[in-house]
């Protein structure tokens, strides 16, 4: 793997730290400052409603001045969110709080491109390994998020968890210090021939499948997670046993990324995407068996592991889903469905928690996993279908 995917995997790697601090804080943060508790995780829903809206143009934007200045826009604008945060927390602002996080969404839209980026810049042949080592910089996150959220405490700026905020504008430097040694091919070199319409490229069976995969298991994880603190919260466990949960849930995000790429390469993505789906509903079941420290990290930790297969599995099965002169579109459309759902998952997160309990919760997942299986099951025999090669003479 070359020096340039090394460094967007070191990029994602402190973008990933930052998210795991917020999940870590914002729904506390949220329990502090909301006016009501339906609106608990409001702060977590408006980040990825920056994330969402920042997909389309993300992508139109990298393609007219570059990937790398694409990125170091997105973490300017994440500094500049996690600044106006901290000044949120001085002065206990809830509104004003809701508009950093959704600043800081905005830079998450950008930098989750870092995996379509490692594409464009390994050497050919390796695009699922290095998809998974740029995924790989989530296990550096998985150890330092946590950790910086808990020992970020003890140098609070005038208001609870203020140090995180501050921590987290020093992630968005650092991040715009790699970029400089970074290159990455200019996109306009890929914007020349055939291109199809986009309702001609979202239902292929191939783009259905990948982003089916793909919303299924942000969503779902991202609801779980969300949700997790506050049940820990409500079962009277500590703010630090919380974390130790996220941290575990964290490694099973991306220790595997590892090895994702080898067991694509031996069993293929769809394989692969269905084992993570399966893993998905094991998490499930242990979170509806019991409450107990034990069973949050475990199940957590499963969770994770189900996502990494899924998510990466669906990312480089999309790679193959448009022609060169598609692929910002085709990525957009992509990201706005995928992020659009897990805004709605962030949204519901405290509403479910509170209103329903954290086991009702979970058992409401089971058919969105069980929809994910399906999907799997009657897409690809369809898509193997529409790209089996034509015999000689057929057009």
């Amino acid at each position: 793997m070359n020096r340039h995917v090394w460094l967007l995997a070191l990029c994602q790697a402190l973008l990933n730290t930052g998210n795991v601090l917020l999940v870590s804080v914002n729904a506390l943060i949220g329990l502090q400052l909301a006016p009501a508790s339906e609106w608990i995780t409001l702060p977590v829903a408006f980040q990825f409603i920056g994330l969402m809206l920042a997909t389309i143009p993300a992508s139109l934007i990298m393609q007219r001045i570059g990937r790398r200045n694409g990125f170091f826009l997105g973490n300017v604008i994440g500094f500049g969110g996690a600044l106006l945060c901290l000044l949120a927390l001085q002065r206990s602002s809830f509104v004003l709080f809701c508009t950093g996080t959704a600043l800081l969404g905005i830079g998450i839209g950008f930098g989750m491109l870092y995996r379509f980026a490692a594409v464009e810049v390994c050497n050919k042949g390796y695009e699922s390994r290095a998809i998974s080592m740029v995924m790989v910089g989530g296990v550096i996150a998985a150890v330092l998020g946590p950790n910086l959220a808990v020992y970020s405490r003890d140098f609070e700026i005038g208001a609870d968890f203020s140090g995180a905020f501050a921590v987290l504008a020093g992630l968005y430097l650092l991040a715009l210090v790699l970029l400089t040694q970074i290159r990455i091919p200019p996109m306009q070199q890929e914007v020349s021939g055939e291109v199809r319409s986009l309702g001609v490229i979202l239902l292929q069976p191939r783009f259905l499948l990948a982003v089916i995969v793909g919303m299924a298991s942000y969503a779902v994880m991202n609801l779980l997670m969300t949700a997790t603190p506050l049940a820990m919260d409500r079962c009277g466990y500590a703010f630090s046993s919380a974390a130790n949960v996220i941290e575990w849930h964290v490694l099973g995000m991306y220790l595997p990324s590892f090895f994702t790429g080898q067991l694509i390469r031996r069993f293929g993505e769809v394989r692969l995407m269905f084992s993570g789906a399966v893993m998905m509903l094991v998490c499930i079941g242990i979170n509806l068996h019991g409450v107990s420290e034990w069973h949050f990290w475990s199940a957590l930790f499963l969770l994770g592991l189900g996502w990494n297969w899924m998510f990466i599995c669906a990312t480089s099965f999309l790679t193959r889903a448009y022609r060169p002169a598609e692929k910002a579109r085709t990525q957009a459309a992509n990201e706005f469905l995928v992020f659009g759902t897990v805004t709605f998952s962030a949204l519901g997160a405290g509403w479910l928690e509170s209103s329903l309990g954290w086991q009702a919760m979970n058992a409401l997942m089971i058919p969105v996993v069980g929809f994910t299986l399906l999907a799997i099951l009657l897409l690809e025999p369809l898509r193997r279908q529409q790209e089996a090669p034509q015999p000689a003479g057929v057009s």
